[in-house]
């Protein structure tokens, strides 16, 4: 929108800088030629009046005295001629009307101010001498009484000192028009910007909001009013989402914390109960003591997704092998139990950097869900490639703006459709309508949780069936 406003503002600087430019020339041009046209006007008339004896008699003596005379005092040629344009008179000997102007009179023909003449008419005074133009400036009166023209007397005036200037006052105009013009495109800038304050202070708050700082607000006490209203619905809708932001994360927050200390406490007695308990029922204690747990992890998963919107995230460095290996034999007792088999493969040595706690959580929700729906005998294979280089690349061919590993988390499971593990990231997604039970929040937890660093999840079907969950870290 700048580059339209600066547009828009030059192009209506340059047309009314050339609409002042090019009328204050022609009036320059103007003023220069009508004073030396009447200047040359009242000359001729005074030869008119001085040649109609001579003219009627055929006696040109002291008329052609009185035209040399000038014609040395002001190197103006005058002559007179009959009706018949014959000429009468001359301030130099062997002019003719056609010696007046080359130009106009080419091939013996009379100057249009002499017919003009001749036919009883007197010039106008709307005659404009151009700079461009080189020659002479005619004057021709009539001679004659009684409304009978007998004759007519013509002055030839050169124009070249009045037409250098006009040049000169044309120089010092454009000039003039020049600097208001330099003037004018180099407001431009800061003018554009002192328009487009408000727009930009609304862009720069609708930024700051969409990355996440939603304590952003528009400025409103200055602008026009359209874009004062705008700020203020901007505002408003701002704080509204703020507000709704706020209330979730407390639930969310207050649900986790609430429901941690009770599966504390829970785990504290189950615990106590192993002494009482006989051998036969260890196994069971076990599994008992395993999905308390894992709701533990859970509410932490909570409790984590409530500080995502907190300024600064602690980070740590990880080593991904490890973390996975942590991970799956976390895992192994359960995977034992439902018949699964659970190993770990791939590169070590590899350490990124992670917010605290996110890699651990997003690979207990990956494994838990391979566990949980890949069905019995399901393999389940979490793999650590890389680091891949910062062009992308990597086994899979995607791109990638930075160096990255990947962390794939693979079953053989049944699997999903392509239009399902499209929908698989969203909240909600599963909502116990396909039988398996599960709301489907378990990968939105996952996706928030990578987001915080920078990572993202990718679904993919496995040849012949089964997911491939991957983990994109930045390195």
């Amino acid at each position: 929108m700048r580059h339209r406003v600066v547009t828009v503002y030059v192009t209506l600087l340059v047309a009314g800088c050339l609409g002042l430019a090019l009328p204050l020339c022609g009036s320059i041009a103007a003023r220069g030629t009508a004073g030396m046209l009447l200047d040359r006007i009242n000359d001729t008339a005074r030869f008119a009046g001085l040649a109609e004896p001579s003219v009627v008699t055929g006696s040109a003596g002291s008329l052609t005295r009185e035209l040399v005379s000038y014609d040395r005092l002001y190197g103006i040629t005058a002559i007179v001629v009959d009706r018949d344009g014959a000429v009468v008179a001359s301030s130099r000997e062997g002019v003719t009307l056609a010696d007046l102007d080359p130009a106009a009179g080419e091939g013996g023909t009379m100057p249009p101010e002499v017919r003009t003449a001749l036919a009883g008419n007197r010039m106008g005074a709307d005659t404009v001498v151009w700079p461009w133009q080189d020659g002479p400036l005619i004057v021709a009166e009539p001679i004659g009484g009684a409304g009978e023209v007998v004759g007519a007397a013509v002055t030839a005036s050169p124009t070249g000192a009045l037409r250098r200037a006009t040049l000169v006052q044309w120089g010092v105009a454009l000039a003039g028009v020049t600097v208001l013009m330099v003037a004018g495109i180099a407001a431009a800038g800061p003018l554009t910007r002192w328009v487009l304050r408000p727009i930009d202070d609304l862009a720069e708050a609708t930024r700051a909001v969409s990355e996440g700082s939603l304590g952003a607000r528009v400025r409103t006490a200055a602008g026009p009013v359209e874009l004062r209203r705008l700020g203020e619905s901007f505002n408003q809708m701002a704080d509204t989402i703020t507000t709704m932001m706020e209330r979730q994360r407390m639930f969310v927050a207050f649900a986790g914390h609430q429901v941690r200390n009770p599966l504390a406490a829970l785990r504290l007695r189950v615990d106590s109960l192993v002494r009482h308990l006989p051998p036969e029922g260890r196994q069971g204690h076990r599994l008992a003591l395993d999905e308390v747990d894992r709701l533990t992890r859970v509410c932490d998963g909570l409790l984590t997704l409530a500080r995502t919107e907190d300024a600064d995230h602690s980070t740590v460095w990880e080593d991904v092998r490890e973390v996975a290996e942590d991970r799956v034999a976390a895992w192994s007792p359960i995977a034992e139990r439902v018949g699964a088999r659970l190993v770990v493969e791939g590169a070590s040595g590899v350490r990124v950097t992670c917010v605290e706690g996110t890699l651990d959580q997003a690979l207990d929700a990956l494994i838990d869900n391979a566990l949980k729906f890949g069905g019995e005998g399901v393999r389940i294979v979490v793999r650590v490639r890389g680091p891949f280089p910062g062009t992308g690349g990597g086994t899979d061919g995607d791109d990638a703006d930075g160096g990255h590993v990947d962390l794939h988390v693979e079953d053989d499971g049944p699997g999903l459709s392509e239009e399902r593990l499209a929908d698989a990231t969203r909240p909600f997604w599963r909502d116990g309508h396909d039988g398996v039970g599960g709301s489907g929040l378990g990968l939105s937890v996952v996706v928030t949780l990578l987001e915080l660093q920078g990572a993202r999840l990718t679904l993919r079907s496995r040849s012949p069936h089964g997911i491939d969950a991957r983990v994109r870290l930045p390195y």
